[in-house]
């Protein structure tokens, strides 16, 4: 018999997880205007302005700042694999899953990982990261997360990369749930290489990956002594493709509509503005705090160093993790996030992201969140 396949028609959520969050309608809009050819004048000048618009969310004038054509792991794996070569050490920061993802790609380039480990939902201990350096005087960098999803716990990035420059590494960042929720300054907080995602605080679709390198980081790939292992995500051929104005190298077929959806997102940034953006995500969160806490809901991280636009809130006793999620999404349309690794079963995630990080699905969340717990 012959299979039918019917037109998917999603259903409404409200995404109030880790990530992936809501999209912008008017992204949305923007992600189905017609396709144009990945050379074509017009679609290399929306590259140059894409390029610009990035340079100003990050706050860098770094050169060699682009969005990888794939998700946030491939931005984080084309910083590690250009950065680093067989025999190098790297500090590397950990208080939760991401940190540990980190240390994955800087063994799989042939590299020495010196672990920090920190508890998760704490913050990484600057006293630690210190001594690390002190006792590795051989490391080539420092990495760590600026806003750990697994946990919602928001590092000192400014902070850490003053030690890693102190000590002369180059620092590396995860800047994935950060990027357009928190104060994030890349020139100032002199970073040397960062990645992010799309689909978290840009309120864009999930499948491009911000980067940025800094002019010393730049060097650094010059003067490798071994070719970059993936051809994909080496920077010397994909800058012939995201070079500024002029003729472009053919290297890979870009997403091109995603692209479009990421300069809307990025235009939509800018006429906000960083500084209203950043306190927007607080307020939402300061709003979100109070209603959950005013049904009994506590949350796991200090205060001090929260993000507002990941909370994370420790579970009553008694309750169960995957019913409550299971009613939330059945009944209500709603997503919120389950805890992971060490935190699975005894946390719940709740994002407030982009778009998503209004009154409206702060409203919603808590009152959906009360009538299944009265039960």
């Amino acid at each position: 018999m012959t299979a039918q396949f019917n037109t998917f028609i999603p259903p409404v959520r409200t995404l109030m997880g880790p990530g992936p969050s809501d999209v912008d309608p008017r992204i949305l809009n923007a992600l189905s205007r017609p396709t144009l050819g990945h050379l074509d004048p017009a679609f290399i000048g929306l590259m140059d302005e894409v390029k610009t618009l990035l340079q100003f969310a990050f706050q860098t004038d770094n050169q060699l700042t682009m969005p990888v054509s794939a998700p946030g792991s491939a931005g984080m794996e084309s910083v590690f694999v250009n950065l680093l070569e067989p025999g190098d050490k790297v500090i590397v920061c950990q208080n939760g899953v991401f940190g540990g993802r980190m240390q994955q790609n800087v063994q799989r380039c042939g590299a020495t990982a010196v672990m920090v480990q920190d508890t998760w939902g704490q913050q990484t201990d600057l006293q630690k990261v210190e001594e690390a350096l002190k006792a590795n005087p051989d490391a080539k960098a420092v990495a760590f997360v600026h806003a750990e999803t697994s946990t919602g716990v928001r590092n000192d990035a400014k902070a850490i990369s003053e030690l890693a420059k102190r000590y002369d590494c180059l620092s590396i960042v995860d800047a994935v749930t950060s990027l357009g929720g928190i104060e994030l300054d890349v020139d100032g907080w002199q970073i040397d290489a960062i990645y992010s995602g799309t689909q978290k605080c840009l309120s864009c679709v999930p499948g491009l990956s911000p980067v940025s390198f800094s002019h010393a980081a730049v060097e650094v790939i010059k003067a490798r002594k071994t070719p970059v292992q993936s051809w994909f995500l080496d920077m010397d051929l994909v800058m012939g493709y995201w070079g500024q104005g002029g003729k472009r190298a053919y290297h890979h077929t870009a997403p091109v509509n995603s692209l479009y959806a990421l300069h809307e997102s990025l235009r939509i940034l800018h006429n906000e503005g960083l500084q209203p953006a950043w306190q927007r995500h607080d307020e939402m969160h300061q709003t979100l705090k109070s209603g959950l806490e005013n049904i009994g809901l506590e949350f796991v991280v200090d205060e001090a160093y929260r993000l507002p636009q990941l909370n994370m809130v420790s579970i009553p006793d008694g309750v169960n993790d995957a019913e409550v999620r299971g009613q939330l999404l059945s009944e209500f349309g709603l997503e919120i996030g389950a805890g992971l690794g060490e935190l699975a079963g005894k946390v719940w995630r709740i994002g407030l992201m982009g778009y998503g990080s209004n009154m409206k699905n702060v409203d919603y969340c808590v009152s959906a969140l009360t009538s299944v717990l009265k039960r």
